[in-house]
């Protein structure tokens, strides 16, 4: 086993943030591309394995008694279709023919009013801005890989979002499936959704009108939901909610020449991945955390290319973090023990992700999330450590 070394400055750096130097001066490569590749496609194949005819997916599985959850989520389903979206932009041919029949069902399962459109989940009652947010960047990443010839659908959906901004910033909670109204209390988690949604929709689909809007809702989703809630306490519930997706709507900003304050951006993303981990000490969570790595590989891609030594830092936590991670993973390339005892499991639950370890109901979002995670590491960690 490798182990890699970060030097005395970044050390010293990282003691100086309070980072414990006897566990982060020396760091075992954990995490292969091997690994990484196999379970990438076992994940992907546990989704298209999951998709039902009509498009969307069956939301869990118990693999242990071999049954299908009867509950369903609209949001995890529709980030479970984002996740197909994503692989197919990144060249999966697997993926293209369940991202054609999602697609399709979004179509049989859509409202439409004054030029907007919003997805109607079948069942759902009143539709989640979650929802709403997870189909734009579905159909972006549609429109972006050529599935999708033009981009009306999403121009619908963004002006959908834009109907839910609130005057005072965030996002109305949800929507009247019948006309589009919003209504409903605001979420740090459907705030982070929809802005991240409008970001990419900005500087991927060349929204150049949303970028003044972006910038200032980035501003003051981050004034509600980290700095005002972290200075009331430590490790608030507010904050986790909204990590991954404001992570990586400041990531897209940080990284964009569009913006002028890149630096800004920059450093709301590293605050972010090291309290996660120093504060919300992700590394000791019993259960799944694969949301939390689609902060912290971002974190490290930028700390990587400002040379900020909390690189160290990140890395070591994608390291230690996916490789356990991927332990869980039912059918996968490096099983732990609990997993190893039961075998690959039956066709449908090869390549799913428990949650917990006492817990072996598949769920589609939990695997959803960690596949985004595993991809994300493919493409900014691994090739630079």
């Amino acid at each position: 086993m490798r182990r890699r070394a970060f030097g005395v400055g970044a050390l010293g750096a990282l003691v100086a943030l309070g980072a414990p130097d006897r566990a982060f001066a020396r760091c075992d490569e954990l995490l292969t591309a091997e690994m990484l590749d196999a379970s990438i496609a076992a994940a992907l194949g546990y989704l298209t394995r999951s998709q039902r005819p009509e498009g969307n997916f069956v939301y869990g599985y118990d693999w242990h008694r071999r049954e299908v959850e009867p509950d369903d989520n609209a949001v995890r389903q529709a980030g479970a279709g984002w996740a197909l979206g994503l692989a197919v932009s990144e060249g999966s041919a697997t993926a293209r023919p369940a991202l054609e029949r999602l697609l399709v069902f979004h179509e049989r399962n859509a409202g439409r009013r004054d030029g907007r459109r919003f997805p109607r989940y079948p069942g759902a009652g009143s539709g989640k801005t979650g929802t709403l947010a997870l189909a734009a960047l579905t159909y972006l990443e549609a429109w972006r890989s050529k599935v999708l010839r033009d981009r009306a659908a999403l121009d619908e959906l963004v002006a959908q979002l834009l109907v839910m901004r609130r005057p005072e910033g965030g996002f109305f909670g949800s929507y009247d499936p019948d006309d589009g109204a919003p209504e409903g209390a605001p979420s740090p988690y459907s705030d982070g959704e929809a802005l991240l949604a409008l970001v990419k929709a900005a500087r991927y689909a060349d929204r150049l009108d949303l970028l003044g809007l972006v910038v200032d809702e980035a501003t003051s989703g981050f004034a509600r939901h980290v700095e005002g809630p972290r200075r009331e306490a430590h490790d608030p519930d507010v904050t986790k909610a909204y990590y991954q997706w404001g992570s990586l709507a400041h990531w897209e900003l940080a990284t964009w020449s569009r913006t002028r304050h890149g630096d800004e951006h920059a450093r709301r993303l590293l605050d972010q991945a090291q309290w996660i981990i120093e504060e919300h000490r992700i590394l000791h969570r019993s259960r799944n955390t694969g949301y939390a790595y689609e902060g912290i590989v971002p974190a490290f891609d930028v700390a990587r290319r400002r040379r900020d030594p909390r690189a160290a830092l990140f890395a070591c936590t994608i390291e230690r973090g996916l490789r356990k991670l991927i332990a869980w993973q039912v059918g996968g390339p490096a099983p732990n023990r609990h997993i190893r005892e039961r075998g690959d499991g039956d066709a449908r639950a090869r390549g799913g992700v428990q949650n917990h370890a006492r817990e072996p109901l598949l769920r589609i979002d939990v695997t959803q999330h960690q596949l985004h995670a595993m991809m994300l590491a493919k493409r900014l960690y691994l090739p630079h450590r």
